[in-house]
């Protein structure tokens, strides 16, 4: 069936209308040329946190600029080759130009869903901790196959990573892992993965063959920055040290540098060995706990209100997706009904489809109760 690459150029120019409406590139321009004169201040690098803060900041909105602007133009170049194409009857031509929309059709998309992400924390990095639950050693190997696919996704989308602490299990998997990942709208694009995954198969650790159900639970937290003001007083920390340790509980460190960290009101507990120093760890540590704390404190605020406003909708349930690889391939998403026929592409890290659906269902969720 023919392309209508008149219709489908009009509808991408549509959702750029939109995209810009929301990125107002006009008050954009204006931020960027104030944090330009900031950042070519004589004295930005005498205060080493601001500098940075200021640097940052100025990349991320020549970034955002960027990804529209170019956007616009690969919108004009594609007018261009599907006219060069049609007037000279080029098939190679339009061959290319086709799956140049394909591209384009998937960018601009991901686009609108940026432009989507607005809650309070959306834009900032991301706290990933990945728990094995029920189903013993088949759960500890879903807990690693969970923590590969993510660190997958960000290595496709060129994010960096930073695994905090991993907690291996005796036989095979882990434990529990954190890591972060460190680009903007981290947390606004992976919060829609929180919950709880379950992993259908036939075990690999059964040595009668049988079908295996397990689950493991993924939490995602915005990063904590240094002007969010969650002051944690001494006394109500404790502070453990201890050897890291890799898989099987092998000893990876001489000296006792690891860092378990626990918020004694709560009883949240934050562990932290990757880091070369105890130092360092104890640094990680407090920074993922302030960053907990800030999500539970505005989690009890949000309470409070939906209990004010009588709002007793339950929220995302015990289960979110479901990985089912016997007896039928098949990863879906039990909120969105989105859904894939295969599975190995996504343990590959293949879940922007995923995480689209997710993020839309979840702004829909939020205007029906809002």
């Amino acid at each position: 069936m023919a392309v209508d690459f008149t219709q489908e150029i009009k509808e991408l120019r549509a959702t750029m209308d939109s995209v810009r409406g929301v990125t107002d590139l006009d008050a954009l321009g204006v931020t960027i040329a104030d944090l330009e004169k900031q950042a070519s201040a004589p004295d930005l690098w005498d205060d080493p946190d601001k500098a940075q803060q200021v640097t940052s900041a100025l990349s991320r909105a020549n970034s955002e600029r960027d990804r529209v602007v170019n956007m616009d133009a690969r919108i004009e170049d594609l007018e261009t080759l599907v006219e060069m194409g049609q007037e000279e009857a080029d098939q190679a031509t339009l061959d290319e130009a086709e799956r140049e929309l394909d591209a384009l059709r998937k960018d601009v998309g991901e686009l609108e869903v940026r432009t989507l992400l607005s809650g309070e924390y959306d834009e900032r990095e991301a706290v990933v901790t990945i728990r094995a639950g029920a189903g013993g050693v088949d759960a500890a190997d879903f807990a690693e196959m969970l923590m590969r696919m993510y660190l997958r996704w960000a290595e496709r989308h060129g994010y960096p990573t930073k695994v905090m602490d991993t907690s291996y299990a005796e036989e095979a998997g882990l434990k529990s892992a954190t890591f972060e990942v460190n680009v903007p709208y981290a947390f606004g694009h992976l919060s829609v993965e929180g919950g709880t995954h379950r992993l259908v198969r036939i075990s690999p650790f059964d040595n009668q063959g049988r079908r295996q159900t397990s689950f493991a639970a993924v939490e995602v937290i915005p990063l904590i920055e240094s002007d969010d003001s969650i002051e944690i007083p001494e006394n109500e920390l404790k502070i453990d040290v201890f050897r890291s340790s890799g898989p099987g509980g092998q000893s990876v460190n001489t000296t006792d540098s690891a860092v378990r960290m626990t918020h004694l009101p709560t009883g949240i507990v934050v562990s932290m060995q990757n880091e070369k120093s105890q130092i360092q760890n104890r640094a990680a540590a407090l920074r993922v706990l302030q960053s907990r704390l800030l999500l539970q404190r505005k989690a009890e605020e949000a309470a409070v209100k939906k209990e004010m406003a009588g709002d007793v909708k339950a929220s995302w349930g015990d289960q979110m997706r479901s990985y089912v690889l016997n007896p039928y391939q098949m990863v879906k998403d039990l909120r969105t009904e989105f859904e894939t026929g295969n599975p190995a592409a996504v343990f590959d890290g293949d879940i922007d489809g995923f995480i689209e659906a997710g993020i839309r269902w979840q702004i829909g969720q939020n205007r029906r109760q809002g």
